[in-house]
């Protein structure tokens, strides 16, 4: 059994090889203090103001820094900004950091800051809009001072701020790039741009004048999409990259037994859902998307428990809302519902549906996105739906979804510290990311209700109602609650796991 499994590893490792030759052979030609970092998927677009993806997160992380960032217990802490102080419940002063600049040379200043929040607002295709949307005015008081004064109260604004939102691009560069920004970014990071070969690597270089270069330890980093986990887990084994992320449950056990690696399992902030598309695109409408009760048969159809057990070695938690049980937003009165084939057979039947229904999933390329797909067919079947696969690549996935060319979309959400920033986007009226097309009167004013009340315990009551209504509606099937799973190996040290799951680089070093 051993000698099998020796074998089999060499042999993965020789296909990771030839899969990903060319990331391989620049890192390890490159320079002394090269981390290679491999990620589940590549990256979307690099301009913080149109991105969308976990993976594009993390390369932001190193090349873009943000007003204000969250520590380790979630804690605001500031970056460009010194300081922040609400002067009153609708003007936030951010006091930035003298000397701070832009990689093309130019001062991160306040009119950086104005130039940064009009063009979230303003750019066509921006994803940040409906983060910032309540934003009146920015005022610049002085060149390090900027005032952001908004509509109306907002408590989660500054949280936005944490992230994308909140990362400053050089308005000299976005300017004269216009839409060809994302193809060579200039941002105040601690990492600035080199080259990106889609779907092969993504080489950014340490950036001589950053604010807090006496914490960064590394000269370059190469960000290498690496799709199979097993080939992923083979170059982190070959030491062929230094730290792998996306891992699942199953390849945490492997890599466990191996004394040369080291593994960081956290909990995560966000959550895998299944997206009914109510009215988004010009598909024809099917019983899925027109009826609540086939959307509610269907999830009853569905054991989350079990599929976890299968697909995630029982790692991750089932949940029906928004939030994971470790947000202080969590509504207990709200868990997710066990499978009833019965009632969702008797759903299908007071609906007038004649089964079995065949329905579409959208599904990405990845290993457990299909395990995940075949156990949900499997199961859904068993109360008359015949399940139909449709699996593409991950851009791609979320291009369709974008036009709303798809009737069901097994998607995650990486999560963000406030509730706000899980659903705000995802199913108010005309949010940027509400692929299902969701509108509810009710469901907007309670979202707007909870940016406007400061105490925690009545947005959390909030937040349940939104909660309850969407699982009633099911614009969106919360599933589970995930786990954050990376990776190093012995050359790397200093790596701080942060429960929104990205890797920030300041403290690390590589031997």
């Amino acid at each position: 059994m051993t000698d099998l499994r020796s074998r089999t590893l060499m042999f993965v490792a020789a296909l990771a090889a030839a899969s990903v030759a060319a990331p391989v052979a620049l890192a390890q030609g490159g320079p002394a203090g090269t981390l290679r970092i491999g990620l589940d998927v590549d990256a979307d677009a690099l301009d913080p103001t149109l991105s969308r993806t976990y993976t594009g997160r993390i390369v932001f992380n190193a090349l873009c820094d943000k007003l204000v960032d969250i520590d380790d217990k979630l804690a605001i802490v500031p970056q460009l900004a010194t300081s922040y102080t609400w002067l009153d419940p609708v003007t936030l002063e951010i006091k930035l950091r003298a000397g701070a600049k832009f990689h093309d040379g130019t001062d991160v200043d306040a009119e950086s800051v104005r130039f940064n929040m009009d063009r979230h607002l303003t750019m066509q295709g921006s994803t940040r809009r409906g983060e910032i949307a309540g934003i009146d005015r920015v005022e610049v008081v002085d060149k390090l001072t900027a005032r952001i004064v908004l509509k109306s109260a907002n408590v989660p604004f500054l949280a936005q701020l944490t992230d994308r939102a909140g990362m400053l691009v050089s308005p000299k560069a976005a300017t004269a790039m216009g839409a060809d920004f994302g193809k060579a970014p200039v941002c105040a990071g601690p990492f600035k741009f080199v080259e990106r070969i889609p779907q092969d690597r993504i080489v950014l270089e340490r950036f001589a004048d950053y604010w807090d270069a006496k914490n960064i330890h590394i000269n370059r980093v190469v960000y290498q999409p690496i799709t199979d986990g097993s080939v992923r887990q083979a170059n982190l084994r070959a030491g062929s990259i230094d730290m792998g992320m996306g891992f699942l449950p199953t390849d945490a056990v492997d890599l466990a037994k191996d004394s040369r690696v080291k593994v960081f399992t956290f909990a995560g902030l966000g959550y895998q859902s299944l997206t009914f598309n109510h009215t988004n695109g010009t598909r024809p409408r099917t019983p899925m998307m027109s009826d609540a009760r086939v959307r509610k048969a269907f999830e009853l159809a569905i054991d989350r428990t079990a599929l976890i057990q299968v697909v995630y070695n029982g790692l991750y938690t089932p949940i029906a809302q928004m939030v994971p049980p470790n947000s202080p937003f969590y509504s207990p009165a709200l868990p997710p519902p066990g499978r009833d084939i019965a009632r969702a057979k008797a759903l299908l039947a007071e609906a007038g549906v004649k089964t079995p229904l065949t329905v579409e999933l959208l599904i990405t390329t990845s290993p457990d996105a299909r395990q995940a797909g075949e156990v949900i067919q499997s199961m859904v079947a068993e109360a008359g739906f015949d399940l139909k696969l449709r699996s593409t690549e991950f851009v791609t996935a979320l291009q369709a979804s974008d036009k709303g060319d798809f009737e069901i979309f097994l998607i995650g959400w990486s999560g963000r510290a406030d509730a706000d920033g899980n659903v705000w986007n995802m199913v108010r009226t005309g949010g940027p990311l509400n692929a299902s097309g969701y509108s509810n009167k009710e469901v907007d004013s309670l979202l707007e209700q909870a940016r406007a009340v400061p105490d925690v315990a009545a947005r959390r009551a909030l937040y349940g109602r939104v909660a309850a209504q969407l699982h009633q509606d099911l614009p969106l099937m919360y599933v589970f609650s995930g786990k954050w799973i990376m990776a190093t190996t012995g050359r790397v040290s200093g790596f701080t796991p942060v429960p929104d799951g990205l890797i920030r680089l300041q403290g690390m070093k590589v031997q």
